[in-house]
C-alpha cells in the first residue's frame, strides 16, 4: 500500500487495523473456549544460546535435514491454516454458485489447496509435528448462494493472491534449501490459479482497471 498523505486516510487504515486486532482476538478467545484453537507444535528450547557453524545448517540439498527451526515451523504452520480456510472457502463456494465454469473453478481451487496443505503436512510430520486442525466438517449442506458469483469469484481471487504474498514472507526466512524450493514452486502454482481467475473476471466484466500511470512515449508520439 502507498503511504497516505491525508489524514482522513491514515485515520480510516488505523481504524482498520485496530478492529481487525480487535475481532482476531475476540474470535481466539471464543476458539479458546470452545475448545477448537489449533495450537502451534510445542517445542523444548535449550538453556543456553547456541551459534551456527556448518554450513550444511543451510546448504544441504540431499540426505537427512536438519531439524526444523521455530520460524520454519511457524511458516509451516500457518500457510497450512491458511490453505484449509481456503480450501472450505471454495468448497463452500463451489456448492452454492449458480455457475458451471466458476463452480468447475472453484472446485479446482479446493483440490490445489489440499494438495499443497498435504506438502505442507508431510514436511511437519518427518520431525514429528501435528498438522493443523481441518474444517471441512464445518461446512453446511446448503446449495442457497449467500452472496453474489461476482463476489465469490473477487473474495477467491483475492484470497490467492494474499496466500502468495504469504509464501512469499515465509520464503524469505527459512533456511533450509529444500523448503525454499517447494515455496516457489507452490507460489508458481497458486499464481497460475490466480491468473485463471483474473482470466474469468475479464471475461465476465467484473475487473476493473485501477489508475494507471502516464504512457510518456504514447503521448510523445502523437505530436
Amino acid at each position: 500500500m502507498v503511504l497516505q498523505s491525508a489524514p482522513d486516510q491514515r485515520k480510516f487504515y488505523i481504524q482498520c487495523n485496530e478492529e481487525t486486532m480487535e475481532l482476531y482476538d475476540k474470535i481466539v478467545e471464543v476458539m479458546l473456549n470452545k475448545g477448537i484453537f489449533s495450537r502451534p507444535p510445542i517445542l523444548n528450547p535449550k538453556s543456553n544460546n547456541h551459534f551456527i557453524t556448518n554450513n550444511d545448517y543451510i546448504k544441504r540439498w540431499v540426505g537427512r535435514q536438519r531439524p526444523l527451526n521455530a520460524v520454519e515451523i511457524n511458516g509451516l504452520c500457518f500457510n497450512a491454516q491458511k490453505l484449509m480456510v481456503k480450501i472450505v472457502l471454495e468448497m463452500g463456494f463451489g456448492q452454492v454458485t449458480t455457475s458451471k465454469e466458476l463452480r468447475q473453478y472453484f472446485q479446482k481451487g479446493s483440490l490445489l489447496c489440499q494438495k499443497q496443505v498435504k506438502t505442507l503436512d508431510a514436511i511437519l510430520a518427518r520431525d514429528n509435528l501435528p498438522s493443523p486442525k481441518k474444517w471441512e466438517s464445518e461446512i453446511t449442506n446448503s446449495t442457497t448462494p449467500p452472496f453474489s458469483d461476482r463476489l465469490m469469484l473477487f473474495h477467491v481471487v483475492s484470497l490467492v493472491s494474499s496466500a502468495a504474498g504469504f509464501y512469499g514472507a515465509a520464503l524469505s526466512v527459512v533456511q533450509r534449501r529444500d523448503l525454499a524450493v517447494m515455496y516457489a514452486r507452490l507460489i508458481g502454482q497458486i499464481g497460475l490459479y490466480a491468473e485463471n481467475g483474473i482470466n474469468i473476471m475479464i471475461k465476465k466484466g467484473w475487473l476493473e482497471q485501477p489508475p494507471l500511470a502516464e504512457d510518456r512515449k504514447k503521448l510523445a508520439n502523437k505530436k
